[in-house]
Order: C-alpha cells, then sequence, then structure tokens
C-alpha cells in the first residue's frame, strides 16, 4: 500500500497529453451534432429527404453506446497510447468519407467509424484521466475535458449552419477532419504509453454492479442525463412559445447557457474536491428547482435566461461529476465501468428524448418541464441514499488467532 501511495504521489501531470485529447473529444462531438445545421443541404445534394439524412445522428449515437461498452475489452492487449490515437484517426477519416460520400449508404459508414470513436473514447476517459494526472488532480484534468466538450456543443450547430452557407455542407466535414489531424499530430508528440492494465473478461462489463454504490450511482447518472436530454430537446419550442423570443434573441439566450454550462465544467473541479458527494446531490437538486422556476416565471425573459443559464451551470459540474465519481468509486476498473456509465447516459438520452416527445405531445412543455424536474429530483433522491448508505463491519476481539486470520484476508 504505502509503495503504491509512493507511487501515486510521483506521477507528474502530462498536460499536454489532457490538452490534446481535450481536443479529440471536441472535434467528436462537432462532427456529431454537424448535420443537425445541415440537413437540408445535406439532403439535397444526396437526394433523400431532411428526416432520412437525420438518421445519420442516431446511426452514430446507437453505435457509440455500443462501442462504449466493448471497445476497452477489444483493445485489452493494446496500449491504450495507440487506441486512443486510433479514436483521432477514426474522427479524420470518418469526417473525409462523409464529405466525398456520393449516396448516403457511404455516408452512413463514414457515421458508423465516427460512432466507434465516440464511445470508445468516452469509455475510456476515466481511466486516460486517471493515468495522466495524479488523483487530487483527475477532477481538474475532466474539467478541462468537459469544458472543451461544452465549447463544441455550443458552436456545432450555428458555426456548422453559417460555414455550410458559406462553403457547402462537405466542406465543413472537411475542415473537422483537419481537427482529427491536429489532434492526430499532438497525441502522437504528448501521450505517454500507457499498457494495458491485463486481461478481462465480458462478465467484467457486469461485475462492477456488484461493488458497493455503484448501482445507486449508475441510477442516479441514468435520472439526471434523463432529465437532460427531455429538457434541452424541447427548450427551443418553450422560449418561443412561452418566454417568446425569437431569432438573435433566442439564440443569445442559447449562447447564455452554452457559455454557463462551460464555467460550470470548467470550474467545477472546486465543488468536487470540497465534497463530491454533496456536490452531486445538489446540482441535481437545483437543476429540477431551475426547471421548475422556468415554468413559473418563465414569460418573463430576464428571469428566464438566468434560470436557463443556471441549469447549464449545475449541468456543468453534474457531466463532470459523476466521471469523477467513477474514478474514485472503481479505480481499479475504471475503462470497464466507464464503458457501462456511457452506455447508461446514451441510453439515458435516448429513453428521455423519446419519452420527451410523447409527453410533450400529450401535455405540451408545462408536461415536459414537469417530467424533466421528476427525474433531477429522483437523481439527486437516489444519489442521497446511495451516498449515505455505509458498509458495516463486524470488529472481532483483537485476539492472535482473528488477527491472523484477517491479516490472511488483506493479502489475498
Amino acid at each position: 500500500m504505502e509503495e503504491n501511495k509512493t507511487i501515486e504521489q510521483n506521477i507528474q501531470p502530462k498536460w499536454g497529453a489532457v490538452y490534446s485529447i481535450a481536443l479529440s473529444v471536441a472535434g467528436l462531438i462537432i462532427a456529431e451534432f454537424l448535420p443537425a445545421s445541415l440537413l437540408t443541404p445535406m439532403a439535397s445534394d444526396l437526394g433523400v429527404s431532411e428526416g432520412t439524412v437525420g438518421q445519420a445522428i442516431s446511426v452514430t449515437a446507437a453505435v457509440a453506446m455500443i462501442a462504449s461498452l466493448f471497445t476497452a475489452l477489444l483493445t485489452q492487449r493494446i496500449d491504450r497510447r495507440w487506441v486512443l490515437i486510433s479514436f483521432s484517426v477514426l474522427l479524420m477519416l470518418s469526417n473525409l468519407i462523409v464529405a466525398y460520400s456520393p449516396n448516403l449508404f457511404i455516408l452512413l459508414i463514414g457515421r458508423v467509424l465516427l460512432g466507434i470513436g465516440i464511445g470508445g473514447c468516452w469509455g475510456m476517459m476515466a481511466a486516460t484521466a486517471m493515468r495522466l494526472v495524479p488523483k487530487n488532480l483527475v477532477p481538474k484534468a475532466l474539467s478541462i475535458i468537459f469544458g472543451a466538450v461544452s465549447v463544441a456543443t455550443v458552436i456545432a450547430a450555428p458555426l456548422g449552419s453559417f460555414l455550410g452557407m458559406h462553403i457547402g455542407w462537405r466542406n465543413v466535414f472537411l475542415i473537422t477532419a483537419v481537427i482529427g489531424v491536429v489532434a492526430f499530430i499532438w497525441q502522437l508528440r504528448s501521450l505517454p504509453s500507457m499498457p494495458s492494465g491485463g486481461a478481462s473478461k465480458l462478465s467484467s462489463l457486469f461485475r462492477i454492479f456488484d461493488r458497493p454504490k455503484i448501482r445507486p450511482g449508475m441510477t442516479a447518472t441514468f435520472f439526471v442525463f434523463m432529465s437532460y436530454a427531455i429538457f434541452f430537446s424541447y427548450l427551443r419550442p418553450f422560449l418561443e412559445n412561452i418566454t417568446n423570443v425569437h431569432g438573435n434573441t433566442l439564440t443569445l439566450v442559447l449562447l447564455a447557457f452554452g457559455i454557463a454550462n462551460f464555467f460550470g465544467a470548467t470550474f467545477s473541479r472546486y465543488p468536487l474536491q470540497w465534497n463530491i458527494h454533496r456536490s452531486l446531490v445538489l446540482a441535481a437538486l437545483f437543476m429540477g428547482i431551475s426547471v421548475l422556476g422556468l415554468m413559473l416565471f418563465g414569460e418573463l425573459t430576464l428571469i428566464a435566461v438566468v434560470l436557463v443559464s443556471l441549469w447549464g451551470l449545475f449541468f456543468g459540474v453534474v457531466q463532470v461529476g459523476w466521471t469523477d465519481w467513477l474514478t474514485r468509486t472503481v479505480p481499479d476498473e475504471a475503462e470497464s465501468a466507464g464503458g457501462v456509465q456511457i452506455a447508461i447516459i446514451q441510453l439515458s438520452i435516448t429513453i428521455g428524448a423519446s419519452a420527451g416527445g410523447l409527453t410533450y405531445d400529450i401535455a405540451g412543455t408545462n408536461g415536459i418541464f414537469i417530467f424533466s424536474t421528476l427525474c433531477a429530483l429522483a437523481a439527486s433522491f437516489v444519489a442521497m441514499l446511495g451516498f449515505r448508505t455505509k458498509v458495516i463491519t463486524l470488529k472481532p476481539k483483537p485476539t492472535t488467532q482473528c488477527n491472523d486470520i484477517l491479516m490472511h484476508r488483506f493479502d489475498k
């Protein structure tokens, strides 16, 4: 134990590697959501409907969910350095295929490759952060990566739409491929060798649920990201119909959300270092309260902007916090657990968006926001109960026989 602690303390943070991964992740996120802002020109050029092109996003998400589960398992004997670099190669290759695709089938092949890169990269994120920086700096490393994610999420749609009008949608994907090239070169120069931790089995994906606090933690993760999917998917109709903002004003409100989310992710390391359990419980709670406030005061533009921004701020803490929680809870199974967590998040977003659509058709924006609030409160409640559960240890009498038995068990 003392030797492990000494080694851990002697780890030098490799910030160049962290920033190179942040760039790669940002490129993957931008590429994932670009079709949303380029549906019309893409559909016209390929000779298909906009709804058909929209499947390019669905296919990517579905492949990402599968890849997050199995990438670590299938690459277990490969140096993690080369696995991470391969994700930048996939980013570059997938965007080149999409940019030069003559038909929808070829385009979807490119999107499948992108999904593999997204799922694999996200699934290994927690374990990678633990290898690049000391334990006490993991929240900072994750906040840098998720800060890049926030920026990418904000700029993907408006930048794609703007550039698409001026240089064409194919050139937009070519520019995104350049991000992959830069990330590839940067990672070649900065990523250290990270040998695999050893062989693992498919059963390890499910064995993590036997660990203390994993089940409530994953359940809370599921609910809080479902709350996100329900709320954010239908935020624009609420702002247009209830708050009555349109055009440039609507863009500014969404930009305020993006900026707040960036700051929430970037500075989340401070509350997480203070108390990660309380931070996750309170962040989900305040997300629910913010949505509830929008239901009550959403007609007032200024208050709506403040509440949407606060929601983005707290969600930034959630994004970093649950990944950081994983590194602290199962550090020895971070890759398997990370893959399971990303799959759960993808599933919750898929279910949330679908259930949200049905709710919106039946009960409108109020129904959507009530649904989102209940999910956020459920996440906060489950996390609070899970974190308060303590493992009861029976203390045997301090006899020599008992001490020998305990030492024998610890040695194992």
